[in-house]
């Protein structure tokens, strides 16, 4: 049961509670939690007290709320560095996860402004355009848009379908060293488009990202725009004063 005599708001100590049975294996991820009214009656607080600790938990990504059925324990999220350029296989294994992907579209086509301005482009402005849902055991965590300018990489729209990393193809038949990106990160909601390929509903928080990745003669191969699952993914980064 909960203290009612001690200093500690009563919110706080049955999302803490919830807490707990999430970490111990009481609450598996998918499980159904208790609704407001059982919490209710089983701590013998108010229905506004336990609708503030669901809230909270709601908020930080370890319960997630579905219309009509409920509120169930959420996947955890996967913690996302900032200061090291790997790819998303790469992450993912370090993680013990199976990295996978399916592909949306794979096709060559004038550069859009915003590629051919982050890629350098002035005469010859196709490229090849690489769509791709990035799954983590076989659930969508990411939809990524790749574009690669098609002067450096001939044939690589034949090339990319029988790869399983793409940087690995860069690296192993096109000789590209790669040595580093700049990254831009903002959040928004996702469109029609973005839900359906990542499984969620329309507008749901997601985490944008746009890269440009350099090689080893600073000149620009690659812009990506990446739509990540905000339930699913968290950025961290480490900071030194």
């Amino acid at each position: 049961m909960l203290n009612k005599k001690i200093p500690i708001p009563l919110y706080y100590q049955l999302k803490q509670k919830i807490i707990q049975s999430i970490e111990n294996g009481e609450l598996p991820v998918g499980s159904l939690v208790p609704s407001e009214r059982e919490l209710s009656d089983l701590y013998g607080i108010s229905r506004m007290t336990v609708r503030q600790a669901l809230g909270e938990l709601v908020k930080e990504g370890l319960l997630i709320r579905e219309q009509g059925k409920g509120t169930f324990v959420a996947e955890p999220k996967i913690n996302q560095g900032l200061l090291k350029l790997t790819s998303f296989s790469e992450d993912m294994k370090s993680r013990g996860m199976k990295p996978d992907s399916r592909v949306e579209g794979v096709y060559v086509q004038g550069a859009s402004a915003a590629a051919a301005e982050a890629l350098g482009l002035t005469s010859d402005r196709r490229v090849v355009v690489f769509e791709r849902v990035r799954l983590a055991d076989q659930k969508p965590m990411a939809y990524e848009v790749t574009h690669l300018p098609l002067s450096r990489f001939p044939d690589l729209e034949k090339e990319i379908m029988h790869s399983g990393s793409l940087y690995g193809l860069l690296e192993e038949k096109y000789q590209i060293a790669i040595k580093f990106a700049w990254q831009t990160i903002e959040v928004g909601l996702s469109t029609p488009a973005e839900s359906r390929s990542l499984g969620i509903p329309n507008r749901s928080p997601v985490i944008l990202i746009e890269r440009v990745t350099f090689d080893s003669n600073d000149q620009p191969f690659e812009f990506v725009k990446s739509v990540y699952r905000g339930d699913r993914y968290k950025l961290h980064v480490e900071l030194h004063r």
